[in-house]
């Protein structure tokens, strides 16, 4: 048995266009407080995903042979922390800064059993984007802020987000915010989804 401990439906739609078998108990967990505490102590943007990933799959309980998923995506621009936009303005701010410029996506995911992590892995995407005009990035703020308002950096490349970039550099699943691949071996190697 495989345990999602995230409420995100991107995470969701991937685990089932894999056919792979899950049940969601999402984590409550304060990531701001978290991130603040970890960043102040001087652990990297990765090592954040990395420890909220863990947190989030010890924080459920399911049966002792259950496995409990993890995940958490950190945006890093030059070593610091984008984290979701609290609002428009916010995001379009995020955007500016980004336009232009390269950063990186941490994708952490670790997996419990009986509480105790198992297996993890980040996995770390290059985005590279393209210079845009501020009126592009309010104007696709503003027909997009449903779908983004909850995205590290402000944006879903897997919409039209796409048009920032001219290279990404790594997992496309990675961006999405799960290492599927890396995922499935592990279920593989458990006999809990056939390869």
């Amino acid at each position: 048995m495989l345990i999602l401990a995230s409420a995100s439906s991107t995470r969701q739609k991937l685990l089932e266009n894999a056919a792979i078998p899950f049940e969601v108990q999402p984590a409550r967990v304060d990531e701001d407080m978290v991130k603040e505490t970890l960043l102040s102590e001087g652990h990297s943007p990765r090592n954040v995903a990395d420890a909220l990933a863990e947190l989030k799959a010890l924080r459920i309980r399911g049966p002792a042979e259950a496995f409990v998923l993890g995940c958490d995506q950190i945006a890093d621009h030059d070593g610091a922390i984008l984290s979701k936009p609290r609002d428009k303005a916010e995001a379009e701010a995020q955007l500016r800064r980004l336009a232009g410029g390269r950063h990186k996506l941490h994708s952490a995911a670790v997996i419990t059993q009986d509480a105790k992590p198992v297996w993890r892995n980040v996995s770390t995407v290059t985005m590279v984007m393209r210079p845009v005009s501020d009126d592009y990035v309010a104007d696709y703020v503003d027909r997009n802020w449903d779908d983004i308002r909850h995205s590290a950096g402000s944006y879903t490349l897997e919409g039209e987000g796409a048009r920032f970039f001219t290279q990404v550099q790594g997992d496309f699943f990675s961006v999405l915010g799960l290492p599927l691949l890396p995922i499935i071996d592990f279920l593989a190697t458990r006999g809990l989804v056939r390869t």
